[in-house]
Formats: C-alpha cells, sequence, structure tokens
C-alpha cells in the first residue's frame, strides 16, 4: 500500500528539497587514519545485520497497543475529554501517539541517512569518510525497518514534526561540514537514542523491543564516530567559533524539546491546537519524559568542548544541567548489551525449539518401530 494512503495528514509535498551548500572533500591519503576511528569503521563492518532476518517480523501486535502504554502516560489523561472516550477511542489514541511517535523516528532515520551520506562527501579525512559509510547503510536499514513496523504492524504514519524538519534543514543547509556531525551525531541522534531506550526498557511487546534495542546497538557506534570526530576537531576552533557551535545546540536543543509535544494527535481527535499544547504542558509524564531525553545530549555535548556560559545557562532553564556528569561510555556499553543479550534470550529459545522437535521426531520414530 503506499505511504500515502495512511498517512494520518497528508505531508504538505511529496517531496523535500533542501538546498545543500559546501564542498565536496577528496583525500589523497590513503595509508593514514586514527587508530580510534579506524577500530569503529572495522566495527561498522563487523556488525551489519539485515534486518528482515534479524528481528522476527512473525510476532504479532495489537495496533491499538502496539507498545503497552499506560493510561497516565497519554497527555488527555485526567482531563474532561477522557471521561468522554470510549475504550475503543482510547486504543485509537495509543494507535495514534505510537504512530507518530515511530514516524518522527522514521523521518529522522532517513535525515540520519542523508547527514551520513553529507560527512562522506564533505569531512576532509579518509577515516572519517570510511566510517560514515557504514553508518549510511546502518541507517538506511533503521529507516527500512522503521517504515517496515508503521506499514504493516500499526497501519498509520505521520508527517514529519516541523521542529524535527526545521533542525534538519539547519543542520543540511550549512556550509561547514562538522554541522551534520554536530546536528544529527548529537543532538537528534542523542535525543532518539535516549527516547529510543525509555521505550526499549518499559514496553512488553517483543517485537518493538527487538527493533528498538537492535536500532540502538548501531547508534551507540554512530554517537562514538561524532564524539571522537568532533573533540578533536573542536580543540582547534577559536572562542568565537565555538560559540557559533553552541548558539546552534542551543537552538536545536529547544526545538527538540518542543518537538516533543505530540501535538498533532489531539488535534487529529479534534481538540483545538492551544488546548492541546496546554494538555501536553501540564502532563506530568511528559515533562519527565521530555527531560530524560536530554541525558545522552548534555554529556556528549560537554564531552565534546562546548560547554560555554550561555550553554549552561541554556540547560539550567531546561532543567537538565546535571546530565552533563552522566557516564556516557557506560550508557552506550549497556546499549550494546542489552542487544547481545536479547540475542542470546532468542537464539537458546528457538535452539530450545530444535532440541524438542528432533526429540519428538526420534520419539515417533521409535513408537513407529515398535
Amino acid at each position: 500500500m503506499p505511504t500515502f494512503d495512511v498517512y494520518a495528514k497528508e505531508p504538505e509535498e511529496p517531496v523535500w528539497q533542501v538546498r545543500a551548500t559546501g564542498a565536496a572533500r577528496f583525500s589523497w591519503e590513503y595509508d593514514d587514519g586514527r587508530d580510534r576511528l579506524l577500530a569503529l569503521y572495522q566495527k561498522g563492518k563487523d556488525k551489519q545485520w539485515d534486518g528482515r532476518r534479524r528481528i522476527d517480523w512473525e510476532l504479532e501486535v495489537d495496533p491499538y497497543d502496539p507498545l503497552g502504554t499506560p493510561d497516565e502516560a497519554m497527555s488527555l489523561y485526567g482531563t474532561r475529554h477522557w471521561a468522554k472516550l470510549t475504550d475503543k477511542d482510547k486504543g485509537e489514541l495509543r494507535r495514534h501517539y505510537a504512530s507518530w511517535q515511530f514516524s518522527q523516528f522514521l523521518h529522522g532515520e532517513q535525515g540520519a541517512m542523508i547527514c551520513a551520506a553529507r560527512i562522506v562527501e564533505s569531512v576532509p579525512d579518509l577515516d572519517a569518510k570510511f566510517y560514515s559509510a557504514t553508518q549510511t547503510m546502518d541507517e538506511a536499514r533503521h529507516a527500512e525497518i522503521y517504515g517496515r513496523f508503521l506499514h504493516e504492524k500499526i497501519g498509520l504514519l505521520y508527517p514529519i514534526n516541523d521542529n524535527l524538519q526545521s533542525l534538519l534543514g539547519d543542520t543540511l543547509r550549512d556550509s561547514r561540514w562538522d554541522m551534520p556531525y554536530l546536528g544529527m551525531q548529537v543532538l537528534i541522534e542523542g535525543l532518539a537514542l535516549a527516547a529510543f531506550g525509555m521505550i526499549r526498557d518499559t514496553t512488553d511487546k517483543p517485537l518493538p523491543q527487538q527493533i528498538l534495542a537492535y536500532v540502538m546497538q548501531d547508534e551507540a557506534r554512530h554517537v562514538a564516530f561524532g564524539r571522537m570526530a568532533l573533540r578533536d576537531y573542536y580543540r582547534q576552533l577559536t572562542d568565537a567559533e565555538l560559540r557559533e557551535r553552541e548558539e546552534f545546540v542551543i537552538e536545536g536543543c529547544y526545538l527538540m524539546r518542543d518537538r516533543l509535544r505530540g501535538v498533532e494527535v489531539l488535534e487529529n481527535f479534534g481538540i483545538p491546537k492551544a488546548e492541546a499544547e496546554e494538555y501536553s504542558e501540564q502532563s506530568e509524564f511528559l515533562a519527565l519524559f521530555r527531560k530524560l531525553l536530554f541525558s545522552r545530549i548534555v554529556p556528549c555535548v560537554k564531552d565534546i568542548g562546548l560547554w560555554g556560559e550561555r550553554l549552561q545557562r541554556a540547560y539550567v532553564d531546561l532543567g537538565v544541567l546535571e546530565m552533563g556528569d552522566s557516564d556516557l561510555d557506560l550508557l552506550m556499553a549497556q546499549d550494546e548489551e542489552v542487544a547481545e543479550q536479547l540475542d542470546a534470550e532468542r537464539f537458546a529459545a528457538e535452539e530450545k525449539e530444535r532440541v524438542a522437535e528432533v526429540e519428538e521426531a526420534i520419539e515417533a520414530g521409535q513408537q513407529l518401530g515398535d
């Protein structure tokens, strides 16, 4: 079924064209590179996987409760509208919220694929080009997987959120080669990682849990790549150049915070935009969710050397400054371990089933012999 047939609201334009600027850079040095980055490139090659085979697409998903979302997590809960909803209405609301959330993941992954391709084109170092090529493939796989989940399991998509589109546009239009790193690897992917992790760790639904765990295993490498490349480069910049990038981070963080309200969902249920925004702002669950989503961004920004006074004041205003002391390496290691543990559990269960089948076949053969 064509995607445009399952959009909750049709996108304003079928193709979004961003006029990108900047130079394509070739490097003629083929026998030099940073050991850490080349090791990450090797890991990127070793960890490639097929979304059709690694994920169990036979698992059933209830489109009206795809994530096991509790009532309290929906911003309409406790309002005058909630009491009027039937059980069927609440199921439809859950479907729309999951569709909106995973649609933003899908659009973000396409943006990540394009930004990774831009890095291949514009970054001056060959080792970074090598790694970005593996990331481009990773992001293509993620977009494929999220698209399939939305089409086959939920049957509904939402257009890209205005704020996410704005940040993507700003990232791609900038001619400086480091900006796709900063906009995508640090801001958009950092926020997405936190969102993926919160759903992965709270859902009791096996298919979305698999998808998120395996995508996060890849994303942990991507954020590590951005940190390595930007940390090295930003040591060379002047204070004025660093302040320019901090301004970009500040604006991007506010855009990302405002992206997370899901107002479009409530508007689809006939609630005026101003009222929908008010409900979203009053939601205690959403407030906690939005704060935790910066758990990957803030320590990464600090680690790469962007930690000026104005940026810190912005993080105080957002209520997330203390997250700068988080152990990002530990979080990333845990993301990889969760995926590996999930694989081990799945393979052990499959092996147990195969052994049982063999034993049943042997027993049946013996009974025939008797």
